[in-house]
């Protein structure tokens, strides 16, 4: 088997309804990133200062040394950048309505911004034990980083954390945090504008994805915001794109990402002020933590239920598929061996790579698909021995209630068909009626074999394609 294990598929053009509460056309999540405290530094015993998200472009890691400049620069985003985007949205937003993702070590050395995250009503998320990188970590050393993270975290707030961000993650890093803790959502992915679930941890995982462009960051960036203004007209047309999205019933979830060192300087402050009362003078708008996101989505759009074909064995993908193309389980075996992925987990993606291995086959092994395929209304159908699709698709035409002089009229264009063609006439009649097919039949059977042939094929894949329609979309 091969297997692709990333999902280039999503939630498809068919987008869940997100129902947000109260009719909401869109969810705004903001995000505190409080990190002061717990970056790189060798008084945490790290092996070099700290070198990511600052004022310093170009900063580099100084193995066993401090640096006092950008140790002072991440202190100011505990001592002046928290009170003042503190201040700023519990002002606009009243109590609640914000996340915190906080590095347990910098929570353990921040007991007044802790005290006023709970009485402001903020959630408080697990943003690890350190911010420091995990690529390069063990499975084993991340997992204990993990539980070490939600101890600490549980010992300085008070509550054991319901949501968990790495940010610095490794591949194993969602993995790890959905078996270790029982998460309510993992944020760690920037794939979509919607929650999602994954299968992680050996458990259905909730994915709440964050952002890396509507958020500060882009101050500490060579490619990003050089003042105030750029970054409130982002977050300002971010808004209005979503919102009207939201007013065409396909609602959203807007996430705004700030740092305190960084947001929290007064010449972005403002900037964010400003995007946020933009945002706020709209009906309709539901500022949500991600734990009420999460909860929302949950008790709305479960995780379904049920195999998926993508991870079925050989036997049980040639059982479930191998009828979708009449009497020719071939196909469902030659799929099976392709290079499937959580893409192929609907019926257009099953169907995709049904009709990759029909096509790629050889005229005389189509050939045999076009035979397998029973004729219109024929003595196979009088005698009942059609497959179950077969006839509950000529059933739907009304092809099982003809007149005498009817069947008689499409057993000799049958005849004449296959007299000429080698092949049964094929016609998805489930997107036709009685009359439909009769004028396509007079109307084909004069074609050259060429032409109804690759017209034939045409019809397979269709009537593949609706079968698998009703079997997976259901």
């Amino acid at each position: 088997m091969q297997r692709y294990p990333r999902d280039m598929a999503g939630h498809g053009p068919d987008m869940p309804d997100a129902r947000w509460p109260n009719g909401a056309k869109i969810a705004v999540q903001i995000v505190v990133n409080y990190e002061e405290g717990g970056e790189n530094n060798i008084l945490h015993g790290d092996a070099a200062s700290e070198a990511f998200l600052s004022e310093i472009t170009g900063a580099q890691p100084w193995p066993g040394q401090r640096h006092w400049n950008m140790e002072t620069i991440y202190e100011y985003g505990s001592r002046a950048g928290f009170w003042r985007l503190q201040g700023l949205l519990t002002d606009i937003l009243g109590k609640g309505g914000v996340t915190v993702y906080g590095v347990a070590t910098a929570l353990a050395r921040a007991p007044q911004q802790v005290k006023a995250m709970r009485e402001a009503g903020w959630e408080i998320a697990s943003h690890g034990l350190k911010w420091v990188e995990h690529k390069d970590m063990s499975p084993e050393e991340e997992r204990v980083q993990i539980r070490e993270a939600i101890r600490l975290h549980t010992e300085v707030t008070g509550s054991t954390p319901r949501g968990w961000y790495t940010g610095r993650c490794s591949m194993n890093t969602v993995d790890l945090a959905a078996a270790e803790g029982d998460f309510a959502y993992i944020a760690d992915s920037y794939a979509d504008d919607l929650p999602y679930w994954v299968k992680a941890g050996g458990r259905d995982q909730l994915i709440v994805p964050y952002t890396m462009d509507c958020n500060d960051m882009r101050f500490a960036i060579q490619a990003g915001f050089t003042d105030g203004a750029q970054f409130e007209g982002y977050l300002k047309d971010s808004f209005d794109m979503l919102y009207a999205e939201g007013q065409r019933g396909r609602p959203k979830m807007l996430s705004i990402g700030l740092h305190c060192r960084l947001a929290g300087r007064p010449g972005r402050a403002i900037a964010l002020r400003r995007a946020l009362e933009h945002m706020a003078g709209h009906e309709g708008v539901w500022f949500a933590t991600r734990e009420e996101i999460a909860d929302h989505w949950a008790k709305a759009h479960p995780p379904k239920a049920g195999p998926r074909p993508s991870q079925m064995d050989r036997g049980s993908f040639v059982e479930a598929f191998g009828g979708v193309f009449e009497h020719s389980p071939w196909i469902a075996e030659g799929a099976h061996a392709l290079e499937l992925g959580p893409h192929h987990d609907s019926a257009t993606g099953v169907h995709n790579a049904l009709a990759r291995v029909f096509r790629a086959a050889t005229d005389e092994q189509r050939l045999g698909v076009l035979t397998a395929h029973p004729d219109l209304a024929g003595k196979l159908a009088a005698a009942g021995r059609l497959t179950a699709e077969s006839t509950a698709e000529q059933a739907g035409a009304g092809l099982d209630m003809l007149t005498d002089e009817e069947r008689a009229n499409f057993q000799q264009l049958n005849a004449e068909y296959v007299a000429r063609h080698g092949f049964p006439f094929i016609i998805a009649v489930k997107d036709n009626t009685k009359a439909s097919i009769l004028e396509a039949f007079h109307r084909r059977i004069g074609n050259d074999r060429a032409t109804e042939f690759a017209e034939a094929c045409r019809q397979v894949e269709r009537i593949a394609e609706l079968r698998l329609a009703e079997k997976l979309d259901a």
